[in-house]
């Protein structure tokens, strides 16, 4: 039975690795908006978007770099723009609310808190409503971010609150030291936990990425690739962020599946149709 087409994300800076650990890491607003238009040739549908601050590389919270990178990505792209609302720049709710006023298309929601390898990523009951909240004012989708099984409770439960508008879009991260393991076992127990109109893309972190996107792929879910989740191409290999795109658009018409655009994305994750 043929599946939809395949929808790409990239998820090209976010908030740790460094040009000391991959040159191709794109820091500055114009090397995020280049990038951009790179991968969406290569066949990206959708960008994940972290700002970093210039002086050293470190996360940012900074509204005008996320307005310049959103603005940019506007004017040169068709991407759909998913502005992350992660707490590694700063976890209060005022540090990650105010980026929504750009009213993204989408943006990221964790539904739940996590251990990372080196502290914990805390997502209070409050805040996660007061996001979802946002999102719904500005008319932005999240995609809810599921680190593990109970995170997709969390989410229904904003539906029964009418915090969130079925049918909901997830995103599956494995691989994650302190999270769900990269297992195809994990994966699809994941995809079953769902709703059955949802939508989903996986995240492998690491050396999953590749694993992990393959059985999506074949399992008809979405991808999402990048140097945010994994420098490295191959062993040994330093990545660029339109390579990796290029892979999986490779891999999913070897097998049969052909690669959604930009507007073939919007229809199948709900969204309105684009003005552009």
């Amino acid at each position: 039975m043929a599946m939809e087409k395949l929808v790409i994300t990239v998820a090209t800076t976010g908030s740790l690795p460094k040009k000391k650990n991959n040159p191709h890491v794109p820091i500055t607003p114009s090397e995020i908006i280049e990038t951009g238009v790179r991968c969406e040739a290569a066949g990206a549908s959708i960008i994940h978007v972290h700002v970093r601050n210039l002086e050293d590389e470190s996360a940012s919270t900074d509204y005008r770099l996320f307005e310049e990178v959103y603005d940019g990505l506007k004017s040169r792209t068709n991407l759909i723009i998913q502005i992350s609302t992660g707490g590694r720049a700063g976890m209060a709710y005022e540090q990650r609310c105010e980026r929504l006023k750009l009213k993204p298309e989408m943006a990221s929601l964790t539904t739940g808190s996590v251990n990372f390898p080196n502290n914990v990523y805390i997502n209070s009951p409050e805040l996660i409503e007061k996001l979802a909240a946002d999102m719904q004012k500005y008319g932005v989708k999240p995609e809810m971010e599921i680190f593990d099984v109970s995170m997709i409770n969390n989410a229904l439960a904003l539906t029964n609150k009418n915090l969130a508008k079925p049918p909901l879009h997830f995103d599956f991260v494995l691989g994650l030291k302190g999270a769900i393991p990269a297992t195809v076992e994990n994966l699809v127990h994941l995809k079953n936990s769902i709703p059955p109109d949802s939508t989903w893309t996986t995240t492998g972190i690491g050396a999953a990425q590749l694993v992990m996107n393959t059985h999506a792929i074949l399992m008809g879910g979405h991808t999402r690739v990048g140097l945010e989740d994994c420098i490295y191409y191959r062993r040994g290999e330093l990545a660029t962020n339109e390579r990796m795109v290029e892979r999986i658009v490779r891999l999913s018409k070897e097998f049969g599946r052909e690669v959604a655009t930009p507007d073939e994305a919007r229809e199948i994750l709900h969204l309105p149709a684009s003005s552009a």
